[in-house]
């Protein structure tokens, strides 16, 4: 026995498919337009053209945490004005926090104390190797997991954007007490001063 679907059951059903294919393919138009537009400065205007949904800003998100496209906003970059997003590098970076908690990406970046353990950077400061860019700390591996390293809060440590784009299988060796104390000496008065002031503010709230 065979069915015959009235015209307004198909039409419900071509406009379901279209719904569905929308919210499916949004993720991959943008994707696609941003890889089509490397090292352009794109709007959220014009994201939300691309993407013909209200949701937008979070598949752009999703193409940052999920799939590791670094995608800069005006928190990475300061001649970024807030609603634009550029794309530099068309290959994602490896994705790693996607398995670790909420609980233990807070312990970590308290216990390093919201700074990149590569070059002491802290989080919304601009980077000392690239004033243009803000801080955005990421968790690595001490031991990177190809090597066997686990998510274990004591083999992760935060880690800069520009660090984590260079820190696949590095471990970091902490300089000793010797060598940083050499280094402060050799460093002007101006910024031992700010070392101590660090250093104040650090352990004063520890107390």
């Amino acid at each position: 026995m065979s069915t015959t679907l009235s015209e307004g059951d198909r039409n419900g059903d071509q406009g379901c498919d279209r719904m569905k294919k929308d919210s499916e393919g949004s993720k991959a138009k943008l994707r696609r337009h941003f890889l089509a537009n490397i090292g352009r400065v794109l709007s959220s205007e014009e994201l939300r053209e691309v993407a013909k949904i209200s949701e937008w800003a979070r598949r752009v998100r999703e193409l940052r945490q999920l799939e590791g496209f670094e995608i800069l906003t005006d928190k990475d970059r300061a001649d970024l004005k807030p609603g634009e997003y550029l794309l530099l590098n068309p290959k994602p970076r490896p994705v790693f926090e996607s398995s670790i908690s909420k609980e233990t990406r807070a312990f970590v970046l308290d216990r390093n104390g919201f700074t990149c353990q590569m070059c002491g950077a802290a989080a919304g400061d601009p980077h000392p190797s690239d004033a243009s860019r803000k801080v955005r700390l990421h968790l690595g591996h001490v031991i990177d997991r190809s090597k066997g390293g686990s998510d274990d809060a004591s083999n992760l440590r935060a880690l800069c954007s520009v660090c984590n784009e260079g820190a696949a299988n590095i471990t970091l060796m902490r300089p000793d007490r010797v060598t940083l104390l050499a280094q402060i000496r050799r460093a002007t008065r101006a910024d031992q001063i700010a070392v101590y002031e660090w250093l104040r503010e650090k352990f004063s709230s520890a107390e």
